[in-house]
């Protein structure tokens, strides 16, 4: 059902109020069709902050339109100064995010959820009101995303991850846990630290797949994979999972679509990174969860190991 009125609640007397953030450099061939998406929303959020990180193609015109065109969009430029690029992006998402809680502050804006999503996906017209929805029926939910369909060519494809892992790239979170989390972490993988850390204070981190954000840009080629999954095995080591926990990751991602370049890309990554002793998550509790995932690996089946 359409939903104009931001201040309504559900059954269980939440409000479905959210704040929106989404990070942006150079998406102008894809944020017309994210701000559509959102612009529809049967739900929308009472407030969206676009941080647009130095665009030099023709984003900043785009984003100047669409604040004109709606009150509740805002956008502000991205004053990172961090050099270190694996944490640019946690900076710029905590600025955003303080940026729109003090505005929401001084503008009396009432607000249950906290959200951030990529300039480069499409939502579905229900997807924030599907996952508002979900929270209402469970009040320890902390974290929560929709399922991601990745455009390959001209095929959609549907990457099914485990239940209780959300994308970081179009999650929703309970303001509770937000706050109980200490906000969103200064660190590489920022959105893996915030999902531990929620789970570690007793929150449920869930996927719901059949809610899906539509990444539009193709990231189907070998050298994509091969730079993604170098990442991946840079930041099992971040996080500092255990090795036997690594390998059976890469070994599971042999039975994949390319999964040999997976495969062989995440188990580089890590080992890069653990040559080179580069650092690690400095976060106490953080590091001891992610190793200590190894003794639960045993009890899964080969092809569901992962992070």
């Amino acid at each position: 059902m359409w939903s104009d009125d931001n201040s309504a609640t559900g059954l269980t007397g939440i409000k479905r109020q959210y704040i929106l953030i989404t990070p942006c450099k150079n998406e102008g061939a894809n944020l017309p069709n994210l701000v559509q998406s959102i612009v529809v929303q049967t739900i929308r959020p009472v407030l969206w902050v676009i941080v647009d990180d130095g665009s030099t193609d023709n984003t900043p015109e785009i984003i100047k339109r669409v604040v004109k065109e709606h009150e509740w969009i805002k956008c502000i430029q991205s004053d990172s100064s961090k050099r270190d690029l694996g944490l640019h992006l946690a900076s710029i998402m905590r600025g955003g995010f303080d940026f729109a809680i003090e505005y929401s502050e001084k503008n009396g804006l009432d607000y249950e959820f906290l959200g951030n999503v990529d300039g480069d996906l499409s939502l579905d017209y229900t997807f924030f009101e599907n996952l508002i929805i979900e929270f209402e029926k469970d009040p320890k939910l902390g974290v929560a995303s929709g399922g991601t369909n990745h455009i390959i060519g001209d095929k959609i494809i549907h990457a099914k991850l485990r239940e209780d892992e959300p994308s970081g790239g179009h999650m929703l979170i309970r303001k509770g846990c937000f706050e109980a989390c200490g906000g969103i972490p200064l660190s590489y993988s920022m959105d893996s630290v915030l999902k531990a850390k929620a789970r570690l204070r007793g929150w449920k981190t869930r996927r719901f797949e059949e809610n899906i954000a539509t990444e539009i840009r193709d990231v189907g080629s070998a050298e994509g994979y091969w730079k993604g999954f170098v990442h991946l095995g840079n930041a099992m080591y971040y996080l500092n999972f255990h090795p036997l926990h690594v390998i059976a990751k890469s070994i599971s991602l042999f039975f994949r679509r390319q999964g040999c370049i997976k495969g062989i890309a995440c188990l580089v990554g890590y080992l890069n990174s653990a040559i080179r002793r580069e650092k690690q998550v400095n976060d106490e509790e953080v590091r001891d969860y992610f190793w200590n995932k190894w003794k639960n690996v045993y009890k899964q089946p080969l092809l569901r190991w992962g992070h």
